[in-house]
Parts: C-alpha cells; structure tokens; sequence
C-alpha cells in the first residue's frame, strides 16, 4: 500500500499553514514554492481539502488559504480520505471461489458458512485497515509540530 504524492504534498501544506496559523494566510504561488510543487497541482490538492472543511480560502489580494480548523483536530485519516477517497483497501477476488468452501470441508465447518459469503483473507485485511485508521486518526496536524518542537528543543539543549 503506498498514499499518492498528493497525500504527502497535503499533509506537508496542512503543516506549514498550521506553522503559520493566526499569523496570515498563504497564497497557493508561496506555498508551491515551499513544497516545491506545481500551483496547479496544489491547487487541485487544496481545493480537495477546501470541500472536505480542512481548510478555507480567502479572497482579495492578500487571499491565500488558512486552517478551517485547529491543528489539533486534523487528523491524518481525514487528509488522506480527502486526498484519497473513502473506499476499502481491500477487496476480495475469490469470494465464491471453490476455495472458501474447502476451508469450510476442510475444518468441518457447516457449507452454509462458506456460502454465506464471508471472506477470511478479507476478515483479517478488514481488522488491519480499522487498527491503521484508528492509529491515523490518534495522530493530528498538532502532533507533528509537537513532535519537531520538542526536536528543536532537545537540539537547542544538547549544544
């Protein structure tokens, strides 16, 4: 599994406005040139991220985008689900394969069972997409700029 480009590009524009949060906004021409990124493309990355309420646009000439929200409520799984989509990681291929009703002979499981359309390599994929999701959604836009906070700090310490 591996999150697109645009995953990473929104996660690190989400970051640098939440740097800035309170102080201005930042049009999408500087925040491309931060991320080092197309303003074309970042602005279709923003505008995902505008519909989803992460982030708001502002007009006139000194317009740009700032948080919708604070940093502490953005979660990683809502920036990926923006950027992503919202559909299962898995699906699966053999569910009335010949396969799931051999298991089923095989363990002296009634064939009902197997009939009844109950994927078990999907059972465990399902259970590891709930355990990321829950990890993603413990970690917020807050937490990595506590995480480089206390970074510096230690750095600022050690000298």
């Amino acid at each position: 599994m591996q999150f697109s480009k645009s995953t990473d590009y929104a996660l690190h524009a989400l970051i640098h406005l939440a740097q800035v949060e309170g102080r201005n906004n930042i049009g999408v021409k500087e925040l491309s040139a931060i991320l080092s990124v197309s303003e074309s493309y970042l602005s279709k990355i923003m505008s995902k991220l505008r519909k989803e309420g992460i982030v708001r646009a502002v007009s006139g000439v000194k317009g740009g985008y700032e948080l919708a929200k604070t940093a502490e409520e953005i979660t990683f799984l809502e920036v990926i689900q923006a950027i992503e989509g919202r559909q299962q990681m898995f699906e699966c291929s053999n569910l009335n394969s010949k396969q799931h009703q051999l298991l089923a002979e095989l363990h002296h499981i009634e064939a009902k069972v197997a009939d009844r359309g109950e994927c078990l390599v999907k059972k465990v994929m399902d259970g590891a997409e709930q355990h990321l999701h829950q990890y993603l959604r413990e970690h917020t836009i807050q937490f990595i700029l506590d995480q480089a906070t206390k970074r510096c700090n230690y750095s600022i310490n050690k000298k």
